[in-house]
């Protein structure tokens, strides 16, 4: 099946010095540093640093930032950071792009290329990674492999998300928001405690209607409805100066509308199949009892304890440790055909659970720092996906799609919307039976476990030159299961199953594993030309872990394992960057170089599931920039681009099928733009606005590419502006986003595609509302 953030420079401006600067106070509010002039406090190398004296591309951005620009969710924060897309096609199928490398694969087998991070414990596994932004401290972007600093699944970047902490005080806020499509949003946090202990409860709660109206009579909810419910407690514990204890508990929920995968080839009785129309979408009449629910949609909880000590024990070291547990539990269930017809009708239910431990210490002096550590990441999860169909309806469908029609006449769903293909039964059966349900399901099964341990050092033998080193050493160990209820089909008894491909494994479940082990480098320079202007150049080796892919295929009439095993690939990155402020006006500029080797890539198979290949070498060359100016106190205005040629290389032994293909949801060219307005009024009274624009060339949902199967250039127009009051206690504002209400498809393809019947999915409206914040 198929479901288918530099910005410090952006954000304020940017100051520099000649030397590291000193660490912030963990409870210092990093947005305090940004408003002063000077730069986000970030921990992408593991210690405290400003993020221009960091010899990465990192972007980084403040929660109180993220609510200026109107952001709630992280694919919208990614329109305004170069070499960065995310695609929610659903919370329980985010696909995250870094420089135009994908990382959205379900499947239990197959391990991650981006880490995504939350309060520093790994959670990339796609069907728990999901995680809402309300309550954040910031966020960072680490742009290229990061295997050193964040793990074996960093392979092409790392998302690190840190929430709010709890401080001395008493203090909260609370935000009631309301907008179109009956959207209302209802959060906050209360923050209490002493220099010693300290608590805060934050929370989130997000309900809106579908944007696509479904037509069928069995579904109670328009699609891409939202219903989501984040509760987040947090407890730090001070006793001295030298020992900080965090403990974080998190719960999400999800119970969203469904998918709307709609088909442009079969029509409805609103007229031909449109992805910006009605759809009709009503999944199977046996939904309950095949699929576990009998609405499209997805009902998703996970839940997430963290627990991180860090202890100066003595003048320079630190120990750090960081502990996670994390447990997802997810079903999902969608109409793949895109139509009408009792067709494709697949759930996906998936469950897991990982831990994390990391111990760490760390070093620093004048003239050194350095860190050293281990890491142990242990996983254990399952897709299973569950398939309802109509024996005649399925095989009346696919043939018309096919170009070749079971039984001539009656096609497959007329002009009219009726599911003409619902007589194919009675036809091919002489009446003996008017339906015959058919259901089955395949379960792909994932234990990987990793047990690393890393050092890294920066020497600085002078003032203006750091220099810095680091290595991985990693272990994993990869355990693969398969399954697969297969029943042969009425209409076709000597056919093994209703969809062709789909192999019985006779009751059994089927196991493999794999024992792999690498060595993960990073050299690191930082030069500063003067107090104003840095110079940085990285070489770094990425790795996305070889896949133990086992599913089953037929051997003397019966299903045996069939095993895969797909090699490594790896990455080298070069990059050099230039970071620098003049008075008013700051940017950065880099130029980056990255090389694959054994690409893989996820391709759809006829039966729908999705296997992963080696597609040979890839390249890819890109240049972000970003520009601020401050021209006065109460105006910022910023803008970045960012230019990604790349994709698999032509080659001779893979030219029929990904030779020369661009890599998916890689948009050639990318950029935003726009100013913040925060002015005084008086009498307590501030004015602000921040209108922005964003722009996107074309991206292709697969590969290999198809025209067909792309979105052409998108320009959205967003604002945020309002007033608050009481100074700041009160805050009215109101936001749009996608203000001109441009239509564009957020994926094509999809499980629909492997039947000749893709599917396409609308991107978002206008949404427009209003919100009121107390702040006390």
């Amino acid at each position: 099946m198929t479901y288918r953030i530099s910005f410090a420079a952006l954000l304020a401006t940017t100051a520099f010095v000649s030397a590291p600067a000193p660490a912030q106070s963990a409870l210092q509010d990093p947005a305090t540093s940004e408003s002063q002039g000077g730069d986000i406090i970030v921990t992408a190398q593991k210690i405290e640093q400003r993020v221009t004296d960091v010899p990465i591309t990192i972007s980084a951005v403040t929660g109180e930032r993220m609510a200026e620009i109107g952001v709630s969710d992280l694919d919208e924060l990614s329109n305004y950071i170069p070499g960065l897309n995310i695609q929610e096609q659903s919370a329980n199928n985010p696909g995250i792009v870094i420089r135009g490398i994908t990382s959205d694969s379900g499947s239990s087998q197959q391990g991650p290329r981006v880490t995504l991070y939350y309060n520093g414990v790994d959670i990339s596994r796609s069907r728990g990674s999901y995680q809402a932004i309300y309550d954040l401290e910031r966020v960072e972007v680490i742009k290229g492999p990061q295997a050193t600093l964040f793990g074996t699944a960093s392979a092409v970047g790392a998302i690190s998300l840190t929430s709010a902490r709890p401080r001395a005080g008493f203090s909260g806020a609370l935000t009631a928001g309301y907008g179109n499509y009956d959207a209302t949003l209802l959060s906050g946090f209360i923050n209490a405690g002493s220099d010693t202990v300290a608590g805060r409860l934050a929370f989130e709660w997000k309900k809106r209607d579908g944007y696509v109206e479904n037509l069928s009579p069995r579904q109670d909810e328009d699609l891409y409805s939202q219903d989501q419910l984040g509760v987040r407690a947090s407890l730090r514990f001070t006793p001295s100066d030298a020992l900080t204890v965090d403990l974080i508990g998190t719960y999400d929920q999800q119970r969203n509308g469904g998918t709307p995968f709609i088909s442009r080839v079969l029509p409805t009785e609103a007229g031909p199949g449109n992805p910006f129309a009605k759809a009709h979408l009503g999944g199977s009449p046996l939904s309950a009892q095949v699929l576990g629910d009998d609405q499209l949609g997805l009902n998703r909880e996970v839940y997430d304890l963290n627990l991180t000590a860090s202890y100066e024990f003595a003048p320079g070291f630190t120990f750090t440790t960081v502990n996670g547990y994390r447990r997802f539990d997810s079903r999902e269930v969608f109409d793949a055909d895109g139509s009408a017809a009792w067709f494709l009708e697949f759930a996906e239910i998936a469950k897991g659970w990982q831990a994390t431990h990391e111990g760490r210490f760390s070093y620093a002096d004048p003239q050194w720092r350095a860190s050293f550590g281990w890491n142990v990441f242990v996983e254990d999860n399952y897709q299973n996906v569950p398939f309802s169909s109509e024996e005649g309806t399925f095989l009346q469908c696919a043939s018309v799609l096919q170009g070749a029609p079971l039984i001539p006449g009656p096609g497959c769903i007329n002009a009219a919307g009726v599911v003409t293909a619902a007589q194919a039964t009675a036809l091919a059966s002489r009446g003996a039976a008017s339906q015959i349900p058919y259901s089955s399901e395949f379960e792909n099964q994932g234990e990987n476990d990793s047990y690393s341990m890393f050092a890294d050092a920066t020497w600085i033998p002078a003032a203006s030159l750091e220099l810095t080193a680091g290595v991985r050493l990693l272990i994993e160990q990869r355990k693969s299961g398969f399954f697969a209820r297969v029943p042969r089909p009425v209409l076709n008894p000597a056919a093994t199953s209703l969809v062709p491909g789909q192999i019985d494994t006779g009751g059994q479940t089927f196991t493999a594993q794999q024992s792999y082990a690498a060595v993960l480098p990073r050299f690191n320079a930082l030069y500063r030309l003067n107090a104003d202007v840095n110079v940085f150049g990285t070489i770094s080796k990425g790795r996305r872990s070889p896949v133990v892919q086992l599913g089953a295929r037929l051997a003397s009439g019966r299903g045996v394992p069939n095993l895969q095993l797909v090699p490594e690939e790896n990455v080298w990155n070069y990059e050099v960057g230039l970071k620098g402020a003049l008075g008013p006006v700051s940017g950065s500029l880099g130029v980056y170089y990255q090389k694959y080797d054994g690409f893989q890539v996820s391709v759809l198979q006829p039966n729908g599931t999705s296997l992963t290949q080696s597609a040979g070498t890839a390249s890819n060359l890109g240049v972000e920039a970003e520009l601020n100016v401050r021209p006065a106190s109460w105006l910022n205005v910023f803008g970045n681009l960012g230019y990604i040629d790349g994709g698999i290389d032509e080659n001779d032994r893979f030219a029929s099928t990904f030779s020369g293909a661009r890599f998916r949801l890689q948009p050639q060219w990318q950029a935003a733009a726009g100013f913040t307005i925060n002015a005084p009024l008086g009498g307590g009274m501030r004015f602000f606005a921040t209108p922005t624009v964003t722009y996107r060339s074309r991206i292709f949902f697969e590969v290999p590419n198809n025209i067909a199967l792309s979105q052409g250039p998108v320009t959205l127009v967003n604002a945020r502006a309002g007033v608050s009051f009481a100074d700041e206690r009160f805050e009215l504002a109101g936001f749009v986003r996608n203000a001109t209400n441009e239509r564009y498809l957020l994926d094509a393809g999809n499980t629909g595609g492997s039947f000749r019947t893709p599917t396409f999915i609308p991107a978002e409206p206008r949404f427009y509302g209003v919100q009121l914040t107390g702040r006390f």
